[in-house]
């Protein structure tokens, strides 16, 4: 697939699923984000940039811990959101812009922590939008980027599958060895990698999700029959008679020379 017709995939997905995934509760969970601010190692004087910012929601909590943040998401309807969310929390030093993360319309060196989360999924290209982020770093700034990831390409496949079902604007969940190839092909320094697992509820995912006509349906065949399988590597199960997953989630931070 192109790019173009990618990013036109993104912005037809995130514009119908901005509300939903907004309100999605798993997104928010306090331990997932006060492990990102711990990770990252913000400072009070840090200027951050938010990449595929979605929503808001990290950039909203990074506000509380820095100088300023700057989210850029290529959606609209998610900037919408996330000026909403600055709104309701009386925040004052974030600004928003619409834009293709492969493309940041930003000069060299203007932040101090460039970061992302759960976006490469969605990229054709990752490692052109993970060179952007490298260069809008200052030098002795950090790069993080989280998001889930594949065990091994028979696990990657089977999960890239039922995900495309679900959300047809996901690629591909990279592996652990590319992930780390970003970080050293970029030179960054002192990289460190953590793991977590986020928790859901499928039809809770299900309901915040724009899956086409009838693929929830089949989202939950394949999610019921890999209970105690595995094949998807998410630790699917039934609890109480509700299918429970959780994402295998990786976290990379590396600072760039300088």
């Amino acid at each position: 697939m192109d790019a173009e017709r990618q990013n036109e995939l993104i912005v037809e997905q995130f514009s119908a699923q901005a509300e939903p995934f907004a309100k999605f509760k798993a997104h928010s969970q306090e331990d997932a984000m006060r492990l990102v601010r711990e990770i990252v190692g913000l400072g009070p004087d840090d200027l951050a940039l938010d990449v595929a910012c979605g929503p808001g929601l990290v950039a909203c909590d990074f506000a509380e811990h820095v100088a300023r943040v700057t989210g850029i998401d290529l959606t609209p309807a998610m900037i919408e959101q996330a000026r909403r969310l600055q709104a309701d929390k009386g925040l004052t030093n974030l600004d928003w812009r619409i834009g293709d993360v492969s493309n940041l319309p930003f000069a060299d060196s203007s932040f101090s922590v460039v970061f992302t989360r759960y976006s490469f999924h969605h990229l054709v290209d990752p490692a052109r939008a993970f060179g952007e982020m490298v260069r809008v770093c200052r030098p002795g700034g950090r790069v993080a980027v989280v998001d889930v990831h594949s065990r091994n390409p028979e696990q990657g496949a089977a999960y890239d599958h039922v995900e495309k079902l679900r959300d047809p604007s996901h690629v591909r969940a990279l592996g652990l060895d590319e992930f780390a190839d970003l970080f050293n092909q970029a030179g960054l320094t002192d990289v460190a990698t953590y793991f977590h697992g986020l928790d859901v509820k499928l039809d809770e995912l299900l309901a915040a999700s724009s899956p086409d006509e009838g693929a929830d349906d089949e989202v939950r065949r394949i999610f019921r029959e890999d209970a105690g399988v595995d094949r998807l590597g998410v630790n699917a199960r039934l609890v109480d008679g509700a299918i429970q997953f959780t994402f295998p989630i990786v976290a990379l931070v590396g600072r760039k020379p300088g």
